[in-house]
């Protein structure tokens, strides 16, 4: 049996594990199987990017289910994939380009592709090593580009038939624009920052009086495009001006006074400028009233033609123009400080115009009902529930996909117009003439189509639709998919109708859905802040298993994730614990024999010490814990369960409970501990394996009793192997739960007054029952050995003056540890600990009692629930009055 390293190095570990498992061919899946499939389609990161706290959360939150489901005996299928992600890779080799000294438009459209291709063959595959060292056992194989051969003939099937269904349409509409890009872009590619401003209070003339009606705007400079002004119809300061016009300051256009009840008049003066050209609300009035839309801005988010005067402006001068003229006409009656929410593009750090352009649209009015229904009907689930609201409310006021992008890098869309009829062919294959006229004249759109676009798709054309493939078949639904909630509309929608389209099916019958990763004091991470954590230092730092563990013991479905280092360092004190403990554990199964074919696996039950039917007692209650945890996605529940065992109940008291029968002259009673010990670490490898997988597997390894490799051993659960749980005993439970309280009363007063450990001491134990007495009676020894004691008197005589009192209870049977301490402590400290006790103990009943007055409470909760509490409420009720004896004893 080999011999552990002293200590844990993550290092010297993780690349060989991970390399072996990939080699053996572990982690794939197969597109026929009579295993049951479950199948997670990754969500696509962009090839631009790097490894980011987001990604390891929402990644080891997935392998960890995958994992799971491929010991528990299903057909396992995590498909990797990456995204082209169009205007961020475009903007990364136009950075590049722009160090030569070389534009894209002085490169031309075919040689700035082939640039772009380069960078992706050098750098594609970045973020992909960086997932293999987070543990992410993905079907390598099997990973998809966005851009690859057969997802493009997906994009290109399902526009042609969408287009063909009139689904889809070109059309000019209010779109995000980045001015420096030249693009329209996706409302996940606007970032909203905090701007201190103004509010402008702007006079318009009412024609043909005197009168002035007072309009508020934080845009001054959109007064430009303005088609009208707007008041309540039942707002009766203005109710004569309506019909009548305004004179346009600064251009002297006539707009009219026009009436709806969008306008809310408490607010302000009670009168709006509309502008459809350049404001998302103002878009839907222009086109209620049939307002003319004036678009005052170029591509370029300059100031053009209908701007007049201030043609050729950046938005920012001509803003500071139109202020200075107003002034100088007495039409500004004045300026107020506000503070608002503007949108800047995250590629270009450019503020997002409004702006009209004439885009590709998907017509989401049929696709969003099935969408919608499928989730009301819980045919798809979104989990936490709460989600399920928001999606449903989405889905009823969606409106129309703008899908183009004026972009090169990306599906070219494939629409081609006729130079001689106009005509727009739309085909899955590259026409060579005009499907009307027969014109060869035809060039294509020089438009890509959104990257989410293709994303919507990804659920089934990773698994080669438009062919009916095996692998379609076998893993279409997919099972769950895990994302964060931020993109529930831009992605999980959108593949929710693209799937019930062209698949008839639900993509996933589940939604997972977590929150974004904030740091310890709940701020959004940014390199402004310089709170951001790369998850590669944190590997190299504390290695991989300590970075998941930390994420699965405290994510909870929906909500922000706090990351904390510090955390995630206490995390690789736990795996070194592992560590120790197993080693410990190798060394004294040096000559332990490995049960043969015609042997029995395991000694009858009567043949164990009662510590190791009480660990076998707490390995299923945990394997009980844990299996109930992971169907329910309570991945914190779990992480924490077994925490608690292997720290605590193994590593801390297990281990030193057999201590004495390893040091012992051997014979069948060590034999059968060895035996525990061995089955008892196997399991713990298997159950830690999805949470932390590089020290289980290096650690399983290395075991006596093993199997091919821990990846794909059976995970451990109630239902499997009931020959070794058949061995607990609630019984030992009882009473090693005994010896533990006693040993841990015992420890709490020489720790709270800083006893040494090299001094031994005396200490009486009161039962208040024989069942209790005779437990204690049979396990003096292991009392004085881990207590440290010179005696031990079991009685329920004796003097309690100047002692420390400690009350016990386990299960109904209520004790006394008397500790004398006149002579080792400070006898006014003690009194202190004891007061403080006894304040906790107070409060716990008042809450305990509170709850259980409660009507509603003992009614709606459970009844294991209520008879805990009560149980609880008793136990605290007789240790308060022991405590309070105790403190009378001293204060005497």
């Amino acid at each position: 049996m080999t011999q552990l390293s002293d200590r844990y190095t993550p290092q010297e570990v993780e690349d060989r594990i991970y390399q072996w498992w990939e080699q053996a061919g572990y982690f794939k899946a197969q597109d026929q199987s009579t295993k049951p499939p479950f199948a997670i389609i990754l969500p696509p990161p962009n090839v631009t990017g790097f490894l980011h706290l987001g990604h390891a959360l929402d990644h080891t939150i997935q392998d960890c289910m995958i994992r799971w489901k491929r010991m528990n005996g299903f057909n396992a299928l995590w498909l990797p994939g990456s995204d082209h992600a169009g205007i961020a890779t475009q903007s990364v080799v136009e950075r590049e380009l722009k160090k030569e000294g070389v534009t894209r438009t002085e490169l031309g459209r075919e040689k700035f592709l082939e640039k772009v291709w380069d960078w992706k063959k050098q750098y594609g595959d970045r973020i992909y090593r960086q997932m293999r060292r987070l543990g992410d056992s993905c079907d390598w194989d099997r990973a998809v580009f966005t851009l690859d051969e057969g997802p493009s003939k997906a994009v290109r099937r399902v526009f042609t038939t969408l287009y063909k269904k009139n689904w889809i349409y070109r059309g000019q509409r209010l779109v995000n624009w980045s001015g420096p890009l030249e693009t329209a872009i996706s409302d996940l590619e606007v970032e909203y920052k905090q701007i201190k401003g103004s509010i402008w209070h702007i006079k318009y003339q009412v024609e043909g009086t005197s009168d002035f009606l007072v309009v508020a705007t934080t845009r001054p400079e959109t007064l430009l495009g303005d088609s009208a002004v707007c008041v309540h119809p039942e707002d009766e300061r203005y109710a004569k001006y309506i019909g009548k016009n305004v004179i346009l300051p600064l251009l002297g256009r006539k707009i009219p006074i026009i009436a709806d009840t969008y306008v809310d008049r408490e607010f302000g003066s009670g009168v709006v400028k509309i502008t459809p050209a350049h404001d998302f609300n103002d878009y839907k009035i222009g086109k209620t009233h049939n307002l003319p839309f004036i678009n005052i801005l170029t591509k370029r988010a300059e100031m053009n033609e209908n701007a007049g005067p201030y043609k050729g402006l950046k938005v920012q001068e001509a803003r500071k123009r139109v202020l200075e003229d107003l002034k100088a006409q007495n039409l500004l009656e004045k300026e107020e400080p506000h503070t608002l929410n503007v949108g800047h593009c995250s590629r270009s750090g450019a503020v997002v115009e409004p702006f009209l352009s004439e885009q590709w649209f998907v017509k989401t009015e049929h696709l969003s009902v099935p969408a919608r229904r499928v989730v009301e009907s819980g045919t798809t689930q979104i989990e936490p529930e709460s989600w399920t609201k928001v999606y449903l409310h989405w889905m009823n006021i969606i409106e129309d996909w703008c899908i183009s992008r004026q972009l090169w890098w990306g599906h070219r869309i494939p629409a081609w117009y006729c130079d001689k009829c106009s005509h727009i062919t739309v085909a899955e294959t590259d026409p060579s003439k005009c499907e009307s006229c027969g014109s060869t004249s035809i060039r294509q759109d020089e438009d890509v189509l959104d990257t989410w676009f293709s994303s919507a798709l990804w659920p089934f054309s990773t698994l080669g639709w438009p062919q009916e493939t095996e692998k379609l078949k076998t893993f279409y639904p997919t099972s769950v998919l895990v994302t964060g909630h931020d993109i529930l509309f831009f992605w999980v929608a959108r593949m929710m109708m693209m799937g019930l389209e062209f698949m008839r099916d639900v993509p996933f019958r589940k939604v997972y859905l977590h929150g974004i990763v904030r740091d310890s004091q709940g701020r959004k991470m940014s390199k402004s802040l310089g709170n951001s954590v790369d998850p590669v230092d944190m590997i190299e730092k504390y290695g991989a298993d300590a970075l998941r563990f930390s994420f699965l013991a405290h994510i909870h479905s929906g909500k922000d994730f706090k990351f904390s280092e510090q955390r995630t360092e206490g995390y690789r004190n736990f795996m070194n614990k592992i560590w120790n403990a197993t080693r410990f554990s190798l060394t004294n199964l040096q000559d332990f024999k490995v049960p043969t074919e015609g042997t029995a696996a395991m000694p009858d039950k009567a043949q164990l010490t009662a510590f190791d039917q009480w660990i076998i007692t707490k390995l299923g209650r945990t394997e009980k814990t844990v299996e109930e945890a992971l169907e329910q996605d309570r991945f914190s529940d779990a992480a924490t369960a077994l925490y608690s065992f292997v720290w605590y109940e193994f590593c801390d008291w297990y281990i030193e409970f057999i201590k004495p029968v390893m040091n012992g002259p051997g014979g069948s009673e060590k034999q059968n501990t060895q035996l525990v010990l061995a089955q008892v670490l196997n399991r713990v490898m298997r159950l830690l394996h999805p949470f932390v997988p590089f020290i289980s597997e290096e650690l399983y390894q290395k075991l006596p009793i093993k199997g091919e490799a821990c990846i794909v051993d059976k995970y451990p659960n109630t239902r499997n192997d009931r020959e070794l749980l058949a061995l607990g005993s609630d019984t030992a439970a009882y009473e090693v739960e005994i010896l533990k309280e006693v040993i841990s009363a015992i420890r709490n007063v020489r720790g709270e007054n800083r006893i040494s450990p090299a001094i031994k001491i005396n200490v009486r134990v009161s039962p208040s029952d024989a069942k209790a007495q005779k437990v204690l009676l049979e396990n003096r020894n292991a009392i004085v050995t881990m207590g440290r004691l010179e005696n031990l008197d079991i009685s329920a005589e004796g003097s309690l003056s100047k002692c420390a009192v400690v009350p016990v209870a386990v299960d109904g049977s209520q004790m006394q540890v008397i500790i004398p301490l006149e002579g080792l402590v400070d006898i006014d400290e003690e009194i202190k600990r004891i007061q403080k006790s006894v304040e906790k103990l107070n409060k716990d009943i008042a809450g305990l009692s509170g709850r259980l007055s409660n009507e509603n409470f003992v009614k709606n909760a459970a009844e294991d629930v209520v008879e805990a509490d009560r149980k609880m409420l008793e136990q605290n009720k007789a240790q308060l009055s022991s405590l309070q004896d105790a403190l009378k004893r001293l204060q005497s």
